[in-house]
């Protein structure tokens, strides 16, 4: 959750962008960047907003997987394995 510190007015990005951008690659804490007093941007460090995308890819896949097995797109562990094993045969057999 941010705090009141993590919260800054445009004017206050404008005048201070470099210490802002040393604060949030320093702590990883976004700041949330108002302008007439509403929320308008979030500032945060490369490193958490790659972190950010990769939790949320790994969100999407398993809501994706969670709406397969709904429809019954499932496949038995067996039938996996033994799937595997025959490609596996195959390629030692070309190589």
């Amino acid at each position: 959750m941010s705090n009141l510190s993590d919260i800054k007015p445009i004017t206050y990005l404008k005048a201070n962008a470099a210490e802002l951008l040393k604060y949030i690659n320093e702590t990883h804490r976004p700041i949330i960047i108002t302008q007439n007093g509403e929320a308008k941007a979030v500032l945060q460090d490369p490193e958490s907003y790659e972190s950010m995308c990769k939790a949320l890819s790994l969100l999407k896949l398993v809501s994706m997987s969670e709406e397969e097995v709904r429809q019954g797109k499932i496949i038995d562990n067996e039938s996996v394995f033994n799937s595997i094993e025959k490609k596996l045969k195959n390629h030692e057999k070309k190589v």
